[in-house]
C-alpha cells in the first residue's frame, strides 16, 4: 500500500509534512442492550435499498465475482484532523453475543491458545467468529471491491457493523452491497445477505472523519430467515476506554494477501498519539480488512467477543500498525438506528 498525499488542515504543523493516511480499502436468544444510546440531532445517515436494487446484488455477486473483487485506489481524505473531533462519550455500555438458532461453524479444535501478541496470521481457533464475521462486496464508481463486516446482537437480528468507507466513499453509497458470513474459496456457506439500508455516522458522510469510519447494514432476510438467527451474533461494547487488550479479524485482500484467509491479529492497545483519537494495534492487515471488528473480552475457545472498534486506517510510515474507531456515543447511536430500523 502507499500512502494518501491528500491528508490537509492538520493542526500539527510539523507532522503534517511526514503523515500520509492509507485508508483499508478492498482489492476486494436474544440479547438487546441494557440502555438505549444517548440519542441526539447527530443522528446516523441511512441510504434505503429497493428490493429489485436487493435481488440485482443478490444475482450479481456470483462465485467467480467475489474471488475476483480487486483493490481499490487508495483516497484521499481530506479534512480529517482539524482537531475538536474527538468522540463523544457517554456512559459505559456493553451488548452480549448471542447464539444462533442451530449450531454452526467450525468446531473449536483442542490447540490450546493461540499467540498473543500476533500482526497477523490465519485463524484457527474456530468457534462463533467463522461464522459470524464475514466479507462484504460492492460495487463502487463502476468497479467490483470488498470489505471484511460482522453480525452482531440487534433486536431486528440483522444487523452487520464495518467501516463507514465500506458503506459510502467520497460522497457516493456503495451499490450491490452483500454479507457473506464464512466466506472461504468464493463460496457463500450461509448465503449472500443484501443490505436492505445502509448506513454510517453523520461525521463521517458527512466529511468521512476518520474519527467516525463506522457504517452498518441491515441486511434483508434470505430463504424466510433472519441473519444472526443463522449465524449468531457478537456483542458489542461502548463508552470502554483505551488501552484494551483486543483481537482483530478480516479478510485482507491486497498483498501478500488475495482475500481467500480468515486472518487475525492481537494485542494491547492504546489511543493514537498522533492525528486521530482511534485504537492503535500492531497489525500487517492490508486493503480488504476494512470493517473487520476488533473485540474486547474475546474468548479464544468459543470464538465471542464484544466488538468495540473495526479494521479503518493506517499512516504510511508505519505499516504495520493498523488504527480503529473509538466506539463512543456517535457509534452506540448508529447501532441502536440501525438494530431499530
Amino acid at each position: 500500500m502507499r500512502g494518501i498525499p491528500g491528508v490537509t488542515r492538520i493542526p500539527r504543523p510539523l507532522l503534517g509534512a511526514l503523515v500520509g493516511v492509507t485508508a483499508l480499502l478492498t482489492a476486494g436468544a436474544l440479547a438487546t442492550p441494557a440502555s438505549a444510546a444517548p440519542r441526539s440531532d447527530t443522528s446516523s445517515t441511512v441510504s434505503a435499498v429497493s428490493a429489485a436494487a436487493q435481488q440485482q446484488a443478490r444475482d450479481f455477486w456470483t462465485s467467480e465475482r467475489m474471488r475476483e473483487a480487486t483493490p481499490l485506489d487508495l483516497v484521499s481524505v481530506n479534512g480529517h484532523f482539524d482537531g475538536g473531533s474527538a468522540p463523544r462519550k457517554g456512559a459505559a455500555t456493553t451488548v452480549a453475543p448471542s447464539a444462533p438458532a442451530a449450531a454452526v461453524g467450525k468446531a473449536v479444535s483442542d490447540i490450546g491458545l493461540l499467540a498473543f501478541p500476533n500482526t497477523g496470521g490465519q485463524w484457527s481457533g474456530g468457534g462463533a467468529v467463522v461464522s459470524t464475521a464475514g466479507r462484504v462486496f460492492f460495487s463502487y464508481q463502476g468497479r467490483t471491491a470488498s470489505c471484511s463486516g460482522n453480525a452482531v446482537t440487534s433486536a431486528n437480528k440483522s444487523t452487520v457493523i464495518t467501516a463507514g468507507h465500506c458503506v459510502k466513499l467520497e460522497g457516493a453509497w456503495h451499490t450491490n452491497w452483500v454479507f457473506v458470513p464464512g466466506y472461504h474459496d468464493g463460496q457463500a456457506p450461509y448465503g449472500r445477505w443484501t443490505a436492505s439500508k445502509t448506513l454510517s455516522t453523520p461525521q463521517w458522510t458527512a466529511s468521512e472523519d476518520i474519527n467516525y469510519d463506522v457504517g452498518a447494514a441491515v441486511v434483508a432476510p434470505l430463504d424466510g430467515k433472519l441473519l444472526t438467527d443463522v449465524v449468531g451474533g457478537q456483542g458489542l461494547a461502548f463508552n470502554t476506554g483505551y488501552n484494551l487488550r483486543m483481537y482483530s479479524f478480516g479478510f485482507p485482500a491486497a498483498a501478500p494477501y488475495d482475500g481467500e484467509k480468515f486472518i487475525y491479529c492481537s494485542g494491547t492497545t492504546n489511543r493514537d498519539f498522533l492525528l486521530s483519537n482511534d485504537h492503535g494495534m500492531n497489525c500487517n492487515m492490508t486493503g480488504g480488512a476494512s470493517g473487520g471488528p476488533w473485540f474486547t473480552q474475546f474468548n479464544e475457545s468459543t470464538g465471542t467477543g464484544l466488538l468495540s472498534s473495526v479494521n479503518s486506517f493506517k499512516y504510511n510510515f508505519l505499516p504495520n500498525r493498523m488504527y480503529g474507531p473509538y466506539f463512543g456515543a456517535d457509534a452506540q447511536n448508529l447501532y441502536q438506528t440501525a438494530q431499530t430500523s
